[in-house]
């Protein structure tokens, strides 16, 4: 994945280069709005990294004028301005995702690989396995080792999103945001509520767990023994 960071803070912006980089990613940097610009305009990358403040043009004015010029690349936000009235306008600025500082980078990195698979044709998946469970979107049927589980149509929506990512760390933020369609407060306890129903029927009556808790950062849906 290709990214460009458009961030004024050098200790900031060589944290997140070095930080890209070690994911495997290619990672190129603009130190003010009007550089950032101008890289977004000239050349082609698979997500922008824009934070909001910034010298000569502002990150808000800069997305703005990328999708006034008709270049669609995704932008992740940041910014140390996170009330809801704040993020709206990041939003309608043209912004696809919006990150308060501080932040966790597994966090950032999850959702530019988000917003990189998201902007990419995506075959229509329509079943998802993670070791003997099994999701089918169009029926609506789960099932582990054979044996139907029943969920709830809210339990099936997280399992659902859980199981598209499989493997990977999906943030409290993440699931508010794509499976409750909430934009605030990543301390309610709803997905604790959740987690724990869906647990009881995916891995509590089977010998080994595939909904893990990572400890500080999310959840994940895995099998360790593949």
């Amino acid at each position: 994945m290709r990214v460009l960071v458009i961030e004024d803070e050098p200790e900031t912006a060589a944290f997140l280069l070095k930080a890209l980089k070690e994911s495997g990613h290619l990672a190129e940097h603009a130190g003010d709005g009007e550089a950032g610009l101008a890289f977004a305009l000239a050349d082609s990358y698979d997500v922008l990294i824009v934070d909001r403040m910034l010298p000569k043009r502002d990150g808000l004015s800069v997305i703005s004028e990328l999708r006034d010029s008709d270049i669609r690349t995704p932008v992740l936000i940041l910014s140390a301005l996170g009330e809801v009235d704040d993020r709206v306008k990041g939003l309608r600025a043209g912004g696809d995702d919006y990150l308060t500082k501080p932040y966790a980078y597994s966090e950032l990195l999850a959702r530019i690989e988000a917003l990189a698979r998201r902007s990419a044709p995506e075959e229509a998946m329509t079943r998802y396995a993670v070791g003997d469970l099994v999701l089918d979107r169009l029926s609506h049927d789960v099932s582990r080792d054979g044996e139907p589980i029943t969920l709830q149509p809210r339990e099936f929506r997280l399992l659902e999103y859980l199981m598209k990512h499989a493997g990977q760390v999906v943030t409290r933020t993440m699931l508010l945001e794509n499976v409750w369609d909430y934009h605030f407060d990543p301390q309610t306890n709803v997905i604790d509520v959740h987690i724990s129903r869906l647990r009881s029927k995916i891995d509590k009556k089977f010998n080994r767990p595939l909904l893990h808790t990572i400890r500080g950062a999310g959840y994940s849906i895995r099998d360790n023994r593949s």
